[in-house]
Order: structure tokens, then C-alpha cells, then sequence
């Protein structure tokens, strides 16, 4: 059975994105870095997900970004001048080979390679994904996907990076959740950078 994860970076006040949608304010640590790279590389599946699901918003920040992340003068998208981190270069390659599931009522077509369009998000489809063989299905960004499969107890784990950063205002990543809904810590990571690597799986 396949497993859900959710992956994203959010402030130390609980968003993940600034009221723009913006992620300047994420905070870079090469250890970190090195450590994503290692898992997407490695044999550990938490980072190295054949189906990646996605909202459209997060969809279209992606997709102006990673189809092009591996080309000749590419940056670091959170600092320009900083070259292209190795976590980033492996992250490339596993999003464009990936399978790119996007729910959208809006979008009439997706056309980053491997992605399918769903008009809506229908929890016995995912269920039936999730009975497949195959790597963990991932999330990142898509605060209203995260909420929705949360509604319906569908996330098998949480992996939050929280970022030593107060922004006050920003979007929420969960929204209309169940009022409790308890997780249980596999692993708390701290870095040089003050961020924090913490991944629950849900009870």
C-alpha cells in the first residue's frame, strides 16, 4: 500500500506562503540541503515519490520553475546568485519524471511532462491510488489539497520544515481541518540554520 506525505516549508507562526504566495522568506542551510539530497538519491521513500499531487496554484509555481531547474545558468530560485543546490538538481529530476497528479476546476489543460488534470479531488480515487503498488505519493505546497485529504484522514504523514522566521500574515497550509486530529513524532531535526525538520505520522 502506498502511503501520502506531505512536505513543506512554513514559518515559525504556521504559513506557507506569504500573503503573495511568495517564499522569500525561506531560510537556506546547506546541511539541509545535503540531507534532502541524500534521501531523494537514497533508499529512504520518504523523499523519492513516483505521483505527486498538486493544487493548481502551487501546479503553475512549479511548473514555471522545475521543467527548466537543471538548465545551464539556473539559480537558486530563493536567491538568484546562489547556484543551484545539489538537494535542488536531485529534487529536478525526480519532480519532472514524477507522475503530477492536478486538481483544478479551472486549468482546461496541464502540460508539464508526466502531469494529468482531475476537475476535483474525489477521496475514493485516491484511496484506490494509494492500493496501488508503488513509492509514496507526495504533496508540497497546495495548503487546499493538504486540507482536503486531512478532512478525510487520508495523509499518512506530515513532514513539516519550520523556518526560524515570523511573517504575522500569509496563508495558512490547513484549513477546515477536524478539531483534533493527533500525530505521532518519528523525527525532530535541527539545523545550523535554526530551521527544523519535524515529520509526524498520523495516530
Amino acid at each position: 500500500m502506498r502511503r501520502i506525505v506531505m512536505w513543506n516549508q512554513v514559518t515559525a507562526d504556521g504559513y506557507f506562503a506569504d500573503p503573495d504566495g511568495n517564499l522569500d522568506w525561506v531560510v537556506q542551510d546547506d546541511a539541509f540541503d545535503q540531507q534532502v539530497a541524500d534521501r531523494i538519491e537514497g533508499s529512504e521513500s520518504e523523499l523519492d515519490a513516483s505521483t505527486i499531487l498538486f493544487g493548481r496554484k502551487t501546479y503553475e509555481q512549479f511548473e514555471a520553475f522545475w521543467p527548466h531547474a537543471l538548465d545551464p545558468g539556473v539559480g537558486d530560485p530563493h536567491d538568484p546568485e546562489r547556484e543551484l543546490p545539489s538537494a535542488m538538481r536531485s529534487m529536478a529530476v525526480m519532480l519532472n519524471e514524477a507522475t503530477k497528479i492536478v486538481f483544478s476546476r479551472t486549468l482546461d489543460e496541464v502540460t508539464w511532462r508526466n502531469s494529468e488534470l482531475r476537475s476535483e479531488l474525489d477521496p475514493r480515487e485516491i484511496e484506490e491510488l494509494k492500493q496501488q503498488p508503488g513509492n509514496d505519493m507526495m504533496i508540497f505546497g497546495s495548503g487546499s489539497i493538504v486540507s482536503q485529504l486531512t478532512r478525510h484522514g487520508l495523509i499518512d504523514e506530515y513532514q513539516f520544515v519550520v523556518m526560524p522566521v515570523l511573517l504575522g500574515s500569509g496563508r495558512d497550509l490547513l484549513a477546515d481541518v477536524p478539531a483534533t486530529t493527533r500525530l505521532d513524532l518519528q523525527e525532530a531535526t535541527s539545523y545550523p540554520s535554526g530551521k527544523v525538520l519535524l515529520r509526524y505520522t498520523r495516530l
